[in-house]
């Protein structure tokens, strides 16, 4: 099975904070939504590399105490970023790929 790894909208800006919060900020549009430093963590490995049980490993190598149902949160959490328009996901270029109809 393919697990699909997040990759964050390039255009989109990350102001860190002094107490480890920050802001993410879209251009486009214009809104702005505040992370904790665990989001400021899970956005910094959406590259594109890492699915979400990866980032939660890493957030349990990182972090103490974290909780057992991390992973639903994460995902939970990148879902919401994927709504905003804020994450997406490399499309996979296999063979003949662009022959099809789209409708």
């Amino acid at each position: 099975m393919d697990v699909k790894k997040p990759i964050a909208n390039p255009l989109i800006v990350l102001r860190e904070e002094f107490d480890d919060w920050a802001i993410l900020f879209d251009p486009d549009t214009g809104n702005a939504f505040g992370l904790n430093p665990t989001g400021v963590f899970i956005w910094k490995l959406l590259d594109g590399r890492h699915n979400p049980d990866d980032i939660v490993n890493r957030l349990r190598e990182e972090a103490d105490n974290v909780p057992e149902d991390a992973g639903e949160h994460a995902r939970r959490f990148i879902a919401s970023l994927e709504q905003q328009g804020l994450v997406g996901y490399e499309i996979e270029q296999g063979p003949g790929a662009g022959t099809g109809v789209r409708g």
